[in-house]
Parts: C-alpha cells; structure tokens; sequence
C-alpha cells in the first residue's frame, strides 16, 4: 500500500481481512430470488439471436471421491448409473433449448465444470458434443474447456475430449505435499499429474490451466513452495492460485478438515505473496487477484489490452454478453439478469423430463446494478475504474457513482484505494486486498446474512 508498512499489513488484515464475496457475479448468487428463474430464462433466451456468440455452462454434479476442501455443487458416487442418468437429462434439455429458439446461436466458449466433468466416459462426451453441436453453431473459434481431475483419466477419457474438441484443459491440483492432501482427502502424485497433462497435450488439448490452493489445512510456506515449484515444473499455460474457502456452514463435509489444522490469516497472506512471487519470477504475469497466465496466453493479452472479463468461472477472455446455464445449480447471465437452474439434481432431472423450466432463482439488473457490477468487474480485473470510460458507458449517469468513488477514496484511511484525475483505483501494493475494496461499491452487501469466505 502507498505509505503503508508490513506492520500495517498486519493492522489491516486483523481488521479489515474479514469475510466478502469474491464478485464473480454482482449482485451475488445469495441475492438471487426464489420463484423468478422461469421469467428471467424466458429474458435470457428472448435475448439471443443467431449472430451474436454466447458462452455455455454445463455442469456435471458427480465425483467418484469427496474431496473435503471442495466447495462445488456435487455428489459422491462409486457407481456410474446415476451419471449417465444425469446424462441423459442434460441431453433432453440441450435439445429442448434448440427446439424452443427454433436457431443456432453462436458458441463463443463452451464449459464443462463440475464436480468432476472428466468421470463423463467417452460415449457421453460424444452425446454430448454432438448435442451441443445440433443446437449450436461450434465453429473452428469455438474454445471447449473441461475440468480435470487426473484420478478420473483413462485412455477412455482421452478419446473422449478428443472427440469432444476440447481446447483447454482445467487441471486440479490443489496441493502435492502428501500430509496437505491427506488433510483434505485428495490424494495425487506429481507423476501422475505429469502423465495425466502430456496425454491430454497429445491427444489435441492445446491449453492447460493448472488450479492450486493456498490456506490449507497442514499447509506452511515451505510445503506450498515446493508444490509451486512442482506446478512450475509441469509448464501449465495459465495457474490459478485461490485461497481455499472454509465455509462448513454451507459445506457439511469440511467439517472433516480441524480448524485448528488451518492457516491463520497472517499465514495465509504470506502464503499468498511467497507463491504469487514465485510464480511472477518464473515468467508468468498475474492476473486480477489469481490467476497467473504465459505472456502469450489469451487471458495474459486480455489483461494487458483492457480486456479481461470476470465470470462465475473466474478470470477470463470470454467476450460473449450472454452466459446460458445447462445441468443442475448452473447459472446464466445476461444484460438483464441472472438465472440459476435447479440445484437438487433429482428435481432438476424430473422438471427437464416434465418438460417445466429448469430454472429456479434468478436476479433482475436494475440500472444501479448494472453500473455497479461493471464498476466492480474492472476494479477485479483492471484495479481501476476508469471515469471517462464510465462516462462513454453510462452517459449521465455515471455521475453520482463517480461522486461515490471519489468519496470512498477521500474516507479511506487503510492506503487500499485512492483516485486521481483519470479515475479510482487499487495501488499495485494493495491488489491482495482488492475484494475488500469492491465490497465498499455493493450496494447489497448487508441485505443478507449470509456468511462468505475469508477476503484474502
């Protein structure tokens, strides 16, 4: 922070490092209403049209083991039935969608998130991709990216993200430290992990993003560093570096994780910086708050061009303004909203096979969203807000948000943000604690109790 000492860091993170929302979204999904997904999936694809690209979500909610740090919408099962069971209801709604929009919108990026989408076995990869391609247009530009776990990867498997056309694979990794995975379950050798990665790079996947964790039970420095060390070793194109998310009031099995196993927050942020720094010297760039990315890579061009966009997914370069939600607890958006699907999978399969809306909740954008979420999105992306470009998007009305940020900055006396003739932003000292700056900008952060994870 400008004029800040490390024992202010300390100050503020005693303090100020409590708990907000990660702003993937704004407003949050806590804020999401009951009732009104039908009429907000009704918005979202009236808002489609045959040239404009969209991303697509899928999610598949099964794992074949329960990691205990995981804080996804998923199901442990040893058995495959209920998967392709699964299967067959994400097909039903693929095609149904195709028949209502009576067109082929253009997929911009196609993901498959989980859950552990690489348990899918190759005929169903196929199903699906040939589904998605009946109902959308895929082309050559399409990226397809699936979330791997290298326990689930056979010769199988390979074929089948080879058939599917994937084009970036998503790696989770977490922790290689034997005594950290044993903590949460997660057993994974470096070896396997490098063989998992170089038979995906055979079989076509062109991009690898290897996700790591900070924060975690049994976790010090030096066992983080040599797992850094490692990720390093296996030359991902992109790393994604998140703090691990304690919320076992949400997620019932991370009560197998001790809290007194876990990092305190001054750890954790020394965590944080150690592995970040590491990652920078080894020739990556950082990107937002955590991800780290090759020069070259797209998500590396989109941070230094203005261009970096934030999902439910993360960082990324996806452009697309609609974001179409298939599978179980899966979440669209678009200018006017968000709309979330069914999260139990087995009234979400009945709702397809009765042919009802699969949406649930959902969330109408009023203009002061709007404005608010775009301010948001480039302080995690950019740490700015730049006031011209706010002026050029809104028009008049970005007046009294300017105000705002003016005055936000003026009253802040932890050096996390600051403004200046061409707009607000977040000093290159503070970007750690850029979460907690977005959260003075959310207008609902008090409207719900609920309870978020750790900002830093």
């Amino acid at each position: 922070m400008t004029g800040a000492s490390q024992r202010d860091l300390s100050i503020l993170l005693s303090q100020r490092g409590g708990a907000v929302p990660r702003y993937t979204s704004y407003p949050t999904a806590p804020h999401f209403e009951a009732g009104i997904g039908p009429q907000m999936q009704d918005a979202l694809f009236g808002s489609l049209d045959d040239a404009t690209p969209v991303s697509v979500y899928l999610h598949i909610p099964f794992c074949d083991r329960l990691c205990w740090f995981c804080g996804c919408n998923t199901k442990h099962t040893l058995k495959y039935e209920p998967v392709h069971t699964y299967v067959e209801a994400l097909l039903a709604e693929i095609a149904a969608l195709g028949d209502r929009l009576g067109f082929r919108p253009v997929a911009g990026q196609i993901h498959f998130g989980g859950g552990s989408p690489s348990i899918l076995s190759a005929e169903d990869m196929g199903r699906l991709g040939a589904a998605l391609r009946r109902s959308f247009h895929v082309t050559e530009q399409t990226e397809i990216s699936v979330e791997i776990d290298p326990s689930d990867v056979t010769d199988d498997t390979l074929r089948g993200l080879h058939e599917l056309g994937v084009t970036r694979a998503s790696v989770g990794v977490q922790d290689f430290d034997p005594l950290v995975q044993k903590a949460i379950n997660r057993p994974q050798s470096l070896e396997q992990t490098r063989d998992v990665i170089a038979a995906m790079r055979a079989a076509g996947v062109g991009s690898v993003n290897i996700d790591a964790l900070y924060g975690l039970p049994l976790q010090t420095r030096a066992r983080l560093m040599r797992t850094i060390e490692q990720v390093i070793s296996l030359q991902p194109d992109r790393i994604a570096l998140f703090g691990y998310a304690h919320v076992p009031w949400v997620k019932k099995h991370q009560k197998m994780i001790k809290d007194e196993h876990l990092p305190d927050m001054h750890e954790r942020f020394q965590q944080a910086l150690a592995a970040g720094a590491a990652l920078v010297a080894a020739g990556y760039d950082a990107i937002g708050i955590d991800h780290f990315a090759r020069p070259d890579d797209g998500l590396a061009v989109a941070a230094r061009t203005g261009h970096l966009r934030r999902n439910f997914q993360g960082y990324t370069t996806d452009q697309c303004r609609a974001l179409i939600p298939l599978g179980a607890s899966s979440i669209g958006a678009f200018d006017g909203g968000y709309v979330q699907n069914i999260v139990a999978t087995g009234q979400y399969q009945d709702a397809v096979h009765a042919a009802r809306s699969t949406a649930s909740k959902g969330y109408r954008m009023s203009e002061d969203d709007r404005i608010r979420a775009h301010m948001i999105e480039r302080l995690m992306c950019d740490f700015r807000i730049g006031f011209e470009a706010l002026e050029a998007r809104f028009g008049a009305a970005a007046e009294p948000y300017i105000n705002e940020a003016l005055a936000i900055a003026e009253a802040d006396e932890d050096y996390i943000c600051g403004a200046d003739i061409d707009g607000f932003f977040v000093p290159e000292d503070a970007r750690p604690f850029a979460r907690l700056v977005a959260a003075r900008f959310d207008a609902h952060l008090h409207e719900s109790d609920f309870r978020y994870s750790k900002a830093v």
